[in-house]
C-alpha cells in the first residue's frame, strides 16, 4: 500500500485531539503531522525555517484534515518560542492533548575540541527542547486528566558507532526523560513514550548517501546490517507515533520502541 493510500484511508481515531509536533516541516515530523491530521486531530507544528514551514503547510492544506493544520515558526531551544507555540495552539485549536517532540539535529564533535557554546546549542535542540515542550503542555493535560507525549529519539539512544559524540548522549537522554515523565505523570492519566528510528529516508540520511560517487553502493552498505534490507520511510515511523499517541496504546507508557527494520536485533561484534 502506498504512503498516499495509507494517509487518505485513515479512520478518524484521533477526532477531537489537539496535537503539537515540533520539527514538522520535513521528514518524519512532516509525515507525523500529515498522519495525525488524517486521523482527525488538529495539529500545530513548528520549525525554525519559516519558508519551509509555510511551504509544508500549503502542501498539507490540500490533504485530509488540511484545514486543521497550522504552522508556527519557532526555535525549540527557546522557552519563549515554545511557550508561544503552546499558547498559539490553545488559542487556535484548544489545549494540546498530544505532544510529539520530533525536532532535532545531527552533530559530530570531538569531545576535546567541542566548545561549551556548541554543547549548549546542540543539547538545547536535541534534549532540552523535549523538556520545554512537555513543560508547556503538561498543565493542560493534567487539567484534562489525560494526554500523550511521544519523544523521537534514535537507535543511537541504544547502540551507536564511533564518531557520534554527542548525538548518542542526547538521544539516550530522551530515553531517560521518557521514563521519568512517564513515572511522574502517569497518575494524571498522561502517557509518555519514545520511538527510536533507524535509517529512515530523510534529508539527512539522503545527504549522507549523496556524498558518495556510487550512491547505490553507499545505500547498500548502509542497510547491510538491517534485517529488512532497506531504508525505512518516514510514514512507517509516523504510524508508530500515531499508535502511541492514540487510545489504542492506552496501557503503554514509559516505553521506547525501536523502528529500525531489525538493525539492532543483530548480534553485536
Amino acid at each position: 500500500m502506498s504512503q498516499e493510500l495509507v494517509m487518505t484511508a485513515a479512520p478518524q481515531s484521533l477526532a477531537g485531539e489537539v496535537a503539537i509536533v515540533t520539527g514538522g516541516s520535513r521528514g518524519i515530523g512532516y509525515a507525523v503531522v500529515e498522519l495525525l491530521a488524517a486521523h482527525g486531530a488538529a495539529v500545530a507544528f513548528c520549525g525554525r525555517d519559516e519558508a519551509a514551514g509555510r511551504e509544508a503547510q500549503a502542501r498539507l492544506a490540500v490533504g485530509a484534515g488540511g484545514d486543521r493544520i497550522a504552522f508556527w515558526p519557532a526555535d525549540v531551544a527557546s522557552e519563549a518560542d515554545v511557550a508561544a507555540l503552546a499558547a498559539g495552539c490553545r488559542e487556535r485549536f484548544g489545549p494540546a492533548t498530544i505532544l510529539v517532540n520530533n525536532a532535532g539535529v545531527n552533530a559530530n564533535f570531538d569531545a576535546e575540541t567541542m566548545t561549551e557554546d556548541e554543547w549548549d546549542r546542540f543539547f538545547g535542540i536535541d534534549l532540552k527542547a523535549a523538556w520545554l515542550g512537555a513543560k508547556h503542555v503538561l498543565g493542560g493535560m493534567r487539567a484534562a486528566g489525560r494526554g500523550s507525549i511521544v519523544n523521537v529519539s534514535s537507535l543511537h539512544g541504544f547502540v551507536t558507532l564511533e564518531g557520534f559524540f554527542p548525538y548518542a548522549a542526547a538521544k539516550s537522554g530522551l530515553v531517560g526523560l521518557t521514563r521519568s515523565l512517564a513515572l511522574d505523570y502517569g497518575v494524571h492519566g498522561i502517557r509518555v513514550n519514545c520511538v527510536a528510528p533507524g535509517f529512515i529516508r530523510t534529508r539527512l540520511v539522503q545527504d549522507s548517501i549523496d556524498l558518495n560517487d556510487d550512491k547505490a553502493a553507499a545505500e547498500q552498505r548502509m542497510v547491510r546490517g538491517v534485517a529488512l534490507g532497506r531504508i525505512g520511510d518516514p510514514a512507517e515511523v509516523a504510524h508508530v507515533v500515531r499508535f502511541l499517541a492514540s487510545d489504542e496504546a492506552s496501557y503503554v507508557t514509559g516505553a521506547s520502541l525501536l523502528v529500525d527494520g531489525g538493525l539492532t536485533a543483530r548480534r553485536a561484534g
